[in-house]
């Protein structure tokens, strides 16, 4: 019983810095899925409070730090975004999050949201039964862009052929729940 305290102690001590950002995401998580938007408040006191503390705790190259990781969580999902493939919440709680994070474990925490992410995606295109139809018009998009080769960008589908998004807010937590589990420090 004392050993396994003193591992959950030691264990969580080894990753205090991430558990603010930790309830941070739950809490972007849980507004995502109920109203399908991340609030302006959140996302900005999110990146003061990060840039404050990494600022607070390593002076001015810790403040550096908190700025590259919110710059880089920025241009991480900027083209995404851009695309119409996500909101503009998303966009700003990476950034934010980049800026307590710093540019390396930004950099992770991207690669584990996007691995939440496609599952997530993947979950509901089986859920809704459309998994297929989208493959086939993935693939129809990819080998006209290939064979025809157009002048501009390729156009956005018709608002008829959208299908409905996933609240991107989880799986930003669950890649910082991956982060936090798996300690990248």
């Amino acid at each position: 019983m004392a050993g396994s305290m003193v591992d959950a102690v030691g264990w969580m001590s080894s990753r205090g810095n991430l558990l603010i950002p930790l309830a941070v995401t739950l809490w972007i998580a849980w507004g995502d899925l109920r109203t399908r938007r991340i609030p302006n408040y959140l996302t900005l006191g999110t990146a003061v409070a990060g840039l404050a503390y990494n600022f607070m705790g390593q002076g001015l190259p810790g403040l550096a730090d908190g700025i590259l990781g919110m710059l880089l969580g920025f241009v991480f999902l900027i083209l995404p975004y851009l695309w119409g493939g996500m909101g503009a919440g998303d966009v700003k709680a990476l950034a934010a999050l980049g800026a307590w994070l710093g540019p390396r474990l930004t950099v992770f925490l991207f690669c584990y949201m996007g691995l939440a992410g496609g599952v997530i995606a993947l979950g509901y295109l089986v859920w809704q039964g459309i998994l297929w139809q989208k493959i086939k018009e993935g693939w129809t998009f990819l080998l006209n862009l290939i064979l025809c080769r157009p002048d501009g960008p390729p156009r956005p589908p018709s608002p008829s052929q959208l299908t409905e998004g996933i609240p991107y807010g989880v799986a930003i937590a669950a890649g910082m729940m991956i982060l936090v589990g798996l300690g990248r420090l």
